[in-house]
């Protein structure tokens, strides 16, 4: 068929793109290639489409869809008559960006604040001790500063991250 190579180029090339972009943000290829070639299919997949098309195990497809169903990318959807599961992606940008990073950022957010807060306990069980010389107090000061400016950011990051899930982001920066 005239125009099935250039077709099939033209998809690969935005797959690739997509995959290695992913893969700056914590995505396995794998699992970035699945999205790029599921965000070209017109109707949801199987997860026995999905291993003929990439040529990886029933295994693999499972676990890669479940990642994407875990960042919002990936909907698991029903269709009368059918008895496996299907799958389609999520096609608007703009939440798929949304969802993925405020997942993300959600958990940075917490594991780091969680460590800030147990550390900022033990620097002032630190202050509040008689048998800590002068220096380790200050220096536990110190570092109780810069905490204290890294939960700051940390609450500015949780509010960013609002933004973008109560949409007010496109206020600001129009889509």
């Amino acid at each position: 068929m005239q125009g099935k190579e250039q077709l099939e180029k033209a998809r690969e090339r935005v797959i690739d793109a997509i995959s290695q972009n992913m893969n700056l943000y914590g995505v396995t290829p794998s699992v970035g290639r699945l999205w790029g070639l599921m965000y070209f299919q017109d109707e949801p997949m199987t997860l026995d489409d999905m291993k003929l098309e990439l040529g990886m195990s029933k295994t693999s497809m499972s676990t890669s869809v479940r990642s994407l169903v875990e960042l919002k990318m990936v909907d698991k959807v029903w269709k009368k008559g059918m008895r496996k599961d299907l799958y389609e992606v999520e096609e608007d940008w703009y939440q798929t960006f949304i969802d993925f990073f405020t997942i993300k950022w959600r958990s940075g957010v917490n594991m780091n604040v969680s460590a800030i807060e147990k550390s900022l306990k033990e620097l002032h069980a630190l202050l509040d001790a008689h048998d800590v010389n002068e220096e380790i107090k200050e220096t536990a000061r110190h570092d109780i500063d810069k905490l204290n400016n890294a939960l700051q950011y940390y609450q500015w990051l949780n509010r960013l991250v609002d933004s973008f899930e109560s949409h007010e982001i496109f206020t600001f920066v129009p889509k």
